[in-house]
This record gives structure tokens, C-alpha cells and sequence, in this order.
């Protein structure tokens, strides 16, 4: 291997998603010396279980994260509820303190949330897992929008192809776009999809009532293991009529009414426990919404919008704001085809 090479080692966890392993293995591995190299890593070397029901072999132990200039997570299976074992975690501590690079791939910031290193930091992971992260981690700035923010030393990104956007990215800032683009080119994937751009994510409001029902229970029962933590009490109820209800003018005010609480006592717990505001939250719920409406009718964008609860100008601005794209090239680019 040579010595200047930049080392990247990826950190296999039992119950992989193997997509995850796979966009950091093929473009730093590909890519290669002498900008390049790779191997990967795991607790326990050997075969490791993945979430498709294949194993992977792994060569090398934790001690591979001692020499790496670049750590990746990949994501891993039911990673919401499940910890990282200590040596895990220290061995990630200790390659930050050696101002070695930290990147995580969909759900695989949790791990990354565990260490403590992502505290008082703004991060992404995919966006079903977003509200349990911040629910988790109240300490994390959760960003459930976008495809992957780069924090300077700690990178996090959203789930499967964001993965790719990240690692180009990567590239990017390491050798340049002109590496970064001609390895896109070669390998027919898009250079490039900006950080900020969102994760095109179907809204809650267009879930299954089951669905939704089973998110709040999710919550209940945090809430209910923290109830002497603020922020965690009080807001999963709220957060579930909200959804079912965006086409009422709802307000703040009308969310804190709701949960029983003080104005400023909601704000307080709301951004504590997801990362954002309520206002900020809402809109993002009512985009979500009218995206489903675009998917699923013809419905004219002045009606989707009021039946979110937004004029049609305003849907329109926060719509591009938050999607990057207005609401009719959406509904273009993500109708399906046998509509």
C-alpha cells in the first residue's frame, strides 16, 4: 500500500445494508492509489451477517481504525435500538481525537449520534429513522431534509444513493471536481446532487393511518422511558394530529393548545426534541403532504395546496425551498408511470 495514500477504512456492523458498504468500497476503491486505500474493518473479523441475508468477510479488526485518515459507517439494521458496544465507540473516539475524518451512511449515524461526537452538531440520516435519531439524540440538530451534510470533520448522509452523493462529494473536496466528475461519468451515476438538495421522502400525511398510529406509540413509549426529561413528554399526540390535520390553518399557538402547554414551554420542547421548530416542522409536514398529492392525483396545485393548509404562492416557495425542484417538475420527475 502506499504510504501517502489516503486511508480509508469502512466499519462493517453485523446486519449491514450492504448498498451503504458498497458506495464507499467502489468509488474509494476504485478510484484506488495513489489517491486511495481501502479496506474494511469489523469488531469481530470474519463473517459478517448482513440485512439481506448474504455475509460479508471482513479481514481486519478495530485496530484498522487507529491508522485510517477516513472512517465510513455504513448503515445497519434496526440500528434505532440497538447500541454500539463500548470498544466500538471508544475506537471512534479515540481516531476523532486523531482528527481522523467520521462519515456515516443512512442509519449509520447512530452509531456516530452514540459517540457523543455528533452532540451540539446538525446531521442526517434517512429520513424514516430522522425523527427517532432527534427523539434518541435530543443533543443532535437533526436535518431530516436533506441528502447529507458535511460538518467539516463529520460527515453524515441519508440513506442508500445519498451515500454516493456523499462519497463523490468526497472526492470532490479531496482531489477536485474534475476527479470527482470523471468518475461519475464512468460509473453513470448523477454529478452532482448538492447536500441541501432533499431527500425525496413520502410526507407523513400521506401514510396509513396504522402507520402513523405506530410512529406516536414509538414515541409514547420514549416519552414515557424519559418522562422526567424535557422535550420528551407531551409532544408525540400533538405531532399526530398535526399530520392529520394540515389542512387547518394550524399555528403554533394552536399545536401548544394542543399539547396543554405554554407557548414558550412548547417551542422550548418542540426544538429540543426534533431539532427544529414547530413552525419550521409544520411546513415541512405540509410539503411532505403535498408531494404525496402530486404522486397520487391530478389534482391542480392550487387545490393540493389548500388542502395542506398553505396558499398556492407559498406552496410554491416552500416547495422549490425545501425540494429543489417547483411542484409541477416534481410531479413530473416522481409520478408513477402506470398512473
Amino acid at each position: 500500500m502506499p504510504t501517502d495514500a489516503h486511508r480509508v477504512v469502512v466499519l462493517v456492523t453485523d446486519g449491514l445494508v450492504m448498498m451503504d458498504m458498497a458506495a464507499p468500497v467502489q468509488i474509494f476503491g476504485h478510484i484506488g492509489a495513489p489517491r486511495y486505500t481501502l479496506i474494511t474493518c469489523a469488531e469481530t473479523p470474519g463473517l459478517v451477517p448482513t440485512c439481506a441475508g448474504v455475509s460479508v468477510h471482513v479481514e481486519h479488526g478495530l485496530e484498522a481504525l487507529a491508522e485510517a485518515d477516513t472512517v465510513v459507517i455504513p448503515g445497519y439494521h434496526d440500528a434505532a435500538r440497538r447500541t454500539p458496544s463500548p470498544p466500538v465507540l471508544e475506537a471512534l473516539r479515540a481516531a476523532h481525537r486523531r482528527q481522523t475524518r467520521l462519515l456515516s451512511i443512512c442509519v449509520g449515524a447512530f452509531t456516530l449520534a452514540e459517540t457523543g461526537l455528533l452532540d451540539g452538531r446538525r446531521a442526517t440520516t434517512h429520513w424514516l429513522d430522522a425523527d427517532a435519531l432527534a427523539t434518541r439524540y435530543p443533543r443532535v440538530m437533526v436535518d431530516p431534509a436533506v441528502l447529507y451534510v458535511d460538518d467539516g470533520d463529520i460527515l453524515t448522509s441519508a440513506g442508500l444513493a445519498a451515500g454516493i452523493d456523499l462519497c463523490l462529494h468526497l472526492v470532490e473536496r479531496d482531489h477536485g471536481a474534475d476527479v470527482a466528475r470523471d468518475y461519475a461519468r464512468r460509473t453513470v451515476v448523477a454529478f452532482h446532487r448538492p447536500g441541501g438538495q432533499a431527500q425525496f421522502m413520502p410526507p407523513g400525511a400521506s401514510l396509513h393511518d396504522e402507520a402513523v398510529d405506530e410512529i406516536a406509540a414509538g414515541r409514547r413509549r420514549h416519552d414515557d422511558t424519559h418522562a422526567d426529561t424535557p422535550g420528551r413528554t407531551g409532544l408525540a399526540a400533538t405531532t399526530s394530529w398535526a399530520i392529520r390535520h394540515l389542512d387547518r390553518p394550524l399555528t403554533t399557538r394552536d399545536l401548544a393548545d394542543h399539547a396543554s402547554m405554554s407557548l414558550r414551554t412548547f417551542n422550548r420542547r418542540f426544538t429540543d426534541a426534533h431539532g427544529m421548530g414547530p413552525g419550521a416542522w409544520l411546513t415541512g409536514q405540509r410539503v411532505r403532504a403535498a408531494a404525496a398529492l402530486l404522486e397520487r392525483t391530478d389534482d391542480p396545485v392550487e387545490q393540493i395546496a389548500a388542502r395542506v393548509g398553505l396558499g398556492p404562492e407559498a406552496l410554491r416557495t416552500h416547495f422549490r425551498r425545501r425540494m429543489a425542484l417547483s411542484p409541477s417538475a416534481y410531479r413530473n420527475n416522481f409520478r408513477p408511470l402506470s398512473h
